[in-house]
């Protein structure tokens, strides 16, 4: 065999053996991954609720309560004394008509003691005083009252604010 012959023979063989014995070595070949698996729980975070600080009594219905009756009264079975409510308030709106409103508008109030200051009033959408429609006193029980709008009043969206003593309710008019 030539000299030349036997050169290129044990280069191949060293080429193969190296290229066997680098691929057999994994860190050489390939890098190591950079994911890290562990088998540690997660701390979870904490979310923080907010808290309505305020005094209202939380929901608890009742159901199957003995006897029956509750069965359907998913609220309490407490009853709440509502004509002492009433009473104890000076103003009620209870109707405003017609809404939208052409010419003449009817507003029947109820109010809570005799000789009460009451006040109704339209606003604009920016809180202006367009026109002032009753300011007396008026005496106890239903009242109803018919106003004229007046023709400077333009069409639109306005308030109505309604204040008898010291309280006050705000009810939405359109003019048309």
């Amino acid at each position: 065999m030539k000299l030349y012959t036997k050169i290129t023979l044990l280069a191949k063989l060293m080429c193969t053996l190296c290229i066997v014995l680098l691929c057999s070595v994994n860190s050489w070949s390939q890098e190591a991954d950079s994911i890290h698996i562990t088998l540690k729980g997660r701390t979870k975070k904490v979310s923080r609720v907010p808290e309505i600080k305020a005094n209202i009594q939380p929901y608890k219905p009742l159901y199957m309560s003995i006897g029956g009756a509750a069965m359907f009264n998913t609220y309490s079975n407490t009853t709440k004394n509502t004509s002492i409510a009433a009473k104890d308030k000076l103003l009620t709106i209870v109707k405003i008509y017609p809404n939208p409103v052409e010419d003449q508008l009817n507003v029947i109030l109820s109010i809570g003691k005799d000789n009460t200051q009451t006040t109704i009033k339209v606003i604009d959408l920016l809180g202006n005083e367009v026109v002032t429609l009753l300011n007396e006193r008026l005496n106890s029980g239903d009242q109803t009252k018919s106003f004229t709008i007046p023709s400077r009043v333009n069409a639109g969206i306005y308030f109505l604010r309604v204040i008898a003593g010291s309280e006050s309710q705000v009810k939405r008019i359109s003019v048309l």
